[in-house]
């Protein structure tokens, strides 16, 4: 037993003596009071006092299996799930990252579930805004920025490093720019930047898992400053692939680009969908028809939906000032998906691999201009440099 200088009353109950000596293991566990009169009083009390030390000690391991991730630690967080491929979580999760008070942010960055108010604003509308002089260059500028973020993150590319390694570098890229990191808390997505692997589609969320020889990776950057989205997203090789996964990867960026040629004023935007699809089905690939691109400007996600499917139902017609993205995402074998118990992460149902490619787009007068387009290499994707 430990002793005490101060003057406290027994806690054996119906004693009231003064107490002058103190557990020593709640003293270990860090449990408040624990303070007897003698040994008799403690050992009277051992069945009753023993349950706090295990109360404690349950707790206490319950709280570093939620916290703890300096220990390499790779838990299944949803028992009894039944994922649809080889790919599962590395949790626990880090924290939600901070952003300097500083930096501009968006109006669902503070709000407790992440709800974007301006966007639920005009949720439903079809109509299409078309930017001022003064909005484009400030979408030039946003792009730009989200562009030098996705090809810092680019260079960290490789067997063995994390996708939470990815993110937190993205995170300091953002602030570095006085960017805010558009993901973050939008619908309460904890983190910065989503990360995609194998058979994820999209919104994958970064974690603990390395990345493995063979694996593709998508990662998907939208940042915002001066009160504008630019967002963009990449598929990437992690060491050697197979022939298969080069070809879903190339045929995937072959459907952006081939969409992104016939984009000009008086184009509907359901015809992108029939020229991503009629390519993609031409290589023996499906396309998504969950997920769709948006417009984008002021707001992260808008009008139009722009979904790369054939004989969609997409609303509206290419006018000059026109922002939205095309980012299709193309499958190895089904297109069907369904979602991972965190509410985010949308996964192939068959469990073959997902590739994707996005840029987001300014129409013109002529055609249209590639607001985040890579500025080395004439524009070119960093994965035809890994082949």
């Amino acid at each position: 037993m430990a002793s005490t200088e101060a003057r406290r009353e027994c806690e054996t109950e119906g004693c009231s003596e003064d107490a002058k000596l103190q557990c020593p293991t709640c003293i270990k566990l860090g449990i408040q009071g624990s303070y007897f009169c003698s040994q008799e009083c403690f050992k009277g009390s051992w069945v009753s006092h023993k349950l706090l030390h295990k109360k404690a000690k349950d707790d206490k391991n319950q709280n570093e299996s939620k916290n703890c991730v300096e220990k390499d630690i790779n838990t299944d967080p949803w028992p009894g799930y039944r994922y649809t491929g080889k790919l599962h979580p590395h949790y626990p999760l880090t924290p939600m990252r901070l952003v300097p008070g500083d930096i501009q942010r968006p109006d669902y960055a503070d709000h407790p579930r992440g709800i974007s108010e301006s966007e639920q604003f005009l949720k439903g509308t079809s109509q299409i805004k078309i930017l001022c002089p003064e909005d484009i260059e400030g979408m030039r500028v946003v792009c730009e920025l989200a562009r030098e973020v996705l090809d810092l993150a680019a260079e960290l590319v490789r067997v063995g490093v994390t996708t939470e390694e990815i993110d937190h570098a993205v995170h300091l890229a953002c602030i570095a720019r006085n960017c805010y990191p558009s993901p973050l808390n939008y619908y309460n997505f904890p983190k910065s930047c989503c990360t995609s692997v194998n058979e994820v589609i999209c919104h994958g969320i970064p974690d603990r898992r390395p990345l493995e020889e063979g694996d593709i990776l998508n990662v998907d950057i939208t940042v915002y400053h001066n009160g504008f989205h630019g967002d963009l997203n990449e598929t990437f090789y992690i060491g050697e692939v197979d022939e298969e996964t080069k070809k879903l990867v190339h045929t995937t960026y072959e459907c952006l680009m081939q969409s992104i040629d016939s984009v000009k004023p008086g184009v509907r935007y359901r015809e992108l969908g029939n020229i991503i699809q009629k390519h993609a089905q031409a290589n023996g690939f499906s396309v998504v028809r969950s997920y769709c691109g948006h417009g984008i400007h002021r707001l992260f996600h808008t009008a139009p939906n722009v979904p790369h499917y054939a004989k969609n139902k997409a609303v509206g017609v290419m006018k000059p000032g026109h922002v939205f993205t095309i980012e299709p995402m193309i499958c190895e074998g089904g297109w069907q998906d369904e979602t991972w118990p965190d509410g985010w992460t949308a996964v192939t149902r068959d469990g073959k691999r997902s590739a994707q490619f996005e840029h987001t787009l300014l129409v013109t007068e002529t055609g249209c201009e590639i607001l985040t387009r890579r500025l080395e290499d004439n524009g070119r994707a960093h994965f035809l440099n890994q082949m």
